[in-house]
């Protein structure tokens, strides 16, 4: 170890604490511990209103990393003793979970008062989970990445079993906390290794000392699979997915959308950062390992979602599915397939967060109806909710003129440029298959026999009638003008 310390001081320096870097994981991280702190003394039935506080301090870190941006313009600095990059990798995807997480709240703040659930700690333990993503978006170093998830997963674990009453909450609380800590001690062991291989776990010594290590190759090896074990499971990927549809269903539904859209795009992110700047020199191994992945996620997520009547399920493993559609990315392992994925994760967090909240409006108290079925003649019953969810699921399907289309075409064009051309057709089928269960829902909003006393009056409150308005409307401009996100996408790949 020794032999690496002069080179990790001169490099990142040996007093650099640059506040900027973590100032929005610093406000969120104070925003909820306040949150927790005032819980007591807040009656129960006001518990709810905890969420504008989350609000308030979502938008301060956000202001704080405009405040900054100016300080974002280096290329392959770290901070913290090489802890942190302050890249604009870490600044798009920063912004991506604020505005993911700003959106959870609200849908979260309808959830709470319609279930009449006094657990003002939710906005607390969400916080807490959105510190752990941009932690794991800024990460330079295994250690740190380690902590972000270990943040994230703690969180998750609680949040997943905040309906204690209900036994399927419970039931997907202690799958996913025993399925998650014993993923976690793969990746540990991965991390373990490659300090053990290289003496860092500094990305980007990582990356230099690796061409000329003398170490068994074997022990790289042998880390490399340990670590896409952990980050498979996190991500849903097969053949590690086997949590996912049950944990979707049994947590509630802000929950669940939380687990789709951020828990996914953190992990990704951080295993981007891993194999494209710590393990480059190890790609021809890695590459072949995503391929086999991406073809069994993308199979296994399409045709399971087929069979499903249950709407959160089928939702489950269309999450499935696209974590294979966004290994294309990885496994080109070029920049546009790295800008591919930036554009998608935006394009999959608008139309997932939209169907979610859509799904949570129709699914009433304690999530009554939730069975695809219930959703026969809804096109009938709310024009509202059945056209913004037709807007949803049409994009989750890659159809033209929508923001799932576009970022599909820049994954595929990625792989394409790599000369992965099985890869793309395989993609492709499993597409096309796609297709099928997500026409399926909305066949039956409009085609369906139309029922009157099918499901319950709905009444949609204006919070989530803006959140759903935004989702549908970014889905749409960015399956038109995919350029403006692009290019974005474009300037956040240059680590």
């Amino acid at each position: 170890m020794n032999r690496f310390v002069p080179q990790m001081f001169t490099e990142w320096g040996t007093v650099d604490l640059n506040y900027s870097a973590l100032l929005p994981e610093i406000i969120l991280s104070l925003t909820g511990i306040m949150i927790m702190l005032v819980i007591p003394f807040v009656p129960t039935a006001r518990h709810v209103s905890l969420g504008y506080p989350a609000l308030a301090g979502i938008a301060v870190a956000f202001l704080s990393l405009v405040a900054t941006r100016a300080t974002w313009d280096q290329r392959g600095e770290a901070f913290f003793y090489g802890m942190v990059f302050q890249d604009p990798f870490a600044l798009f995807l920063k912004v991506l979970f604020l505005f993911a997480t700003a959106a959870l709240v609200l849908i979260a703040m309808n959830y709470l008062d319609q279930e009449d659930r006094a657990q003002g700690e939710f906005y607390a333990l969400l916080l807490f989970a959105t510190v752990g993503m941009c932690l794991m978006a800024a990460s330079a170093d295994l250690i740190m990445t380690f902590l972000g998830l270990e943040i994230l997963s703690i969180s998750t674990y609680v949040l997943a079993g905040l309906k204690e009453r209900e036994r399927k909450s419970n039931e997907s609380a202690i799958k996913y906390f025993l399925l998650g800590a014993f993923s976690t001690a793969f990746m540990l062991y991965g991390i373990a290794f490659v300090y053990g291989a290289t003496g860092s776990t500094q990305y980007l010594i990582i990356a230099k000392v690796i061409p000329t290590s003398e170490s068994e190759p074997f022990l790289l090896l042998l880390a490399l699979g340990l670590m896409l074990v952990g980050f498979g499971f996190k991500i849903a990927l097969a053949p590690f997915h086997i949590w996912a549809p049950d944990v979707y269903e049994g947590a509630p539904l802000p929950v669940t959308a939380l687990l789709a859209v951020g828990s996914k795009a953190a992990a990704l992110v951080a295993l981007v950062r891993i194999l494209f700047q710590a393990l480059p020199a190890l790609s021809p191994e890695w590459q072949v390992l995503l391929w086999m992945s991406a073809v069994l996620t993308m199979s296994i997520g399409n045709i399971a979602a087929l069979t499903q009547t249950n709407i959160k399920r089928m939702l489950a493993y269309s999450s499935i599915a696209h974590a294979g559609y966004l290994l294309l990315g990885l496994t080109a392992h070029n920049e546009l397939g790295t800008q591919g994925i930036l554009y998608y994760l935006v394009a999959y967090a608008l139309m997932t967060m939209g169907a979610f909240a859509v799904v949570q409006i129709v699914g009433g108290r304690d999530e009554q109806y939730i069975q695809i079925e219930d959703y026969r003649g809804l096109g009938y019953r709310h024009p509202f909710l059945s056209v913004t969810l037709s807007v949803f699921l049409i994009s989750l399907a890659g159809i033209p003129a929508t923001a799932g289309f576009m970022g599909k075409f820049f994954l595929f064009a990625a792989a394409l440029e790599s000369e992965l051309y099985g890869l793309v057709f395989l993609a492709i089928l499993a597409s096309a298959i796609g297709i099928y269960y997500y026409l399926k829902v909305i066949v039956l909003m409009y085609m369906g026999d139309f029922q009157e006393e099918t499901g319950t009056l709905i009444t949609i409150p204006l919070s989530l009638r803006i959140v759903i308005a935004i989702m549908v409307l970014g889905t749409i401009y960015l399956g038109i003008l995919p350029g403006t996100l692009l290019h974005l996408a474009s300037e956040a790949v240059n680590f």
